[in-house]
């Protein structure tokens, strides 16, 4: 499957270098919104822990490393390391790398009784725990039946904002509905007064700019220039 991209346009002073503020679709802007609800562990991992600055990157090798000895047996270290991804609009699955990593494995739950089921009936999750009344270990294992809560009621999943509109996003990533009148009034506020030096850029984004936007969204207030001028320019 071809890698999708999303386009973004991009007003940019060119006297300055900087993007003033970029157009951008529901794709666009329900990737931004999916970043809050990444899960830190799925961050740090995506983002390559050696190279972030804070203390995360130690946290995440210290339960990495940790011996399984220190561990709970009810508890799995992938878990905090390969967290479950909160589910994703369908149409922008190519701007969310994150779904590309490895994620937790669904452990089925297990529960134990006594082997004594008829009159000791105590539940337990742990085989080793010794039955109240009988003191033998509850080590007779149930079937567990998870149950699938289907409520037909619920909207389907479709992302975050509404796609019948254009959003504006500025350079740090504030995000509001596009208009005329907001248009110009951040112009008035830029202090543009020579509209000649403007000049609009068509952008295509992937799974490198959508990387690379996470990280710095966590150390620039200038993430769309950064990102989407200062380093592909590098490139």
């Amino acid at each position: 499957m071809a890698e999708k991209q999303v386009s973004v346009k991009l007003l940019i002073d060119t006297k300055t270098n900087e993007v003033l503020f970029a157009e951008g679709g529901k794709d666009f802007v329900d990737f931004l919104f999916y970043m809050l609800s990444l899960p830190v562990g799925a961050v740090v991992r995506m983002l390559n822990k050696g190279t972030m600055t804070g203390s995360l990157g130690n946290l995440y090798d210290s339960i990495e490393n940790l011996s399984n000895d220190y561990i709970q047996q009810t508890f799995h270290k992938d878990f905090l390391l390969k967290p479950s991804l909160p589910p994703c609009n369908a149409d922008s699955v190519g701007m969310v790398p994150l779904l590309s990593i490895d994620q937790a494995p669904i452990l089925t739950k297990s529960f134990f009784m006594c082997p004594d089921i008829k009159h000791h009936l105590h539940v337990t999750d742990d085989p080793k725990t010794l039955c109240p009344q009988c003191k033998y270990s509850m080590s007779r294992k149930l079937n567990y039946v998870r149950y699938d809560v289907k409520d037909e009621n619920l909207p389907s999943y479709d992302g975050y904002v509404k796609g019948v509109v254009t959003y504006m996003i500025m350079d740090d990533l504030v995000v509001k509905p596009m208009s005329t009148i907001s248009s110009i009034t951040l112009l008035n506020r830029f202090s543009i007064k020579d509209v000649s030096s403007l000049e609009e850029k068509v952008v295509h984004l992937g799974l490198d700019e959508g990387v690379a936007l996470l990280k710095a969204s966590f150390e620039s207030k200038t993430v769309l220039t950064y990102v989407l001028l200062a380093k592909k320019a590098s490139m």
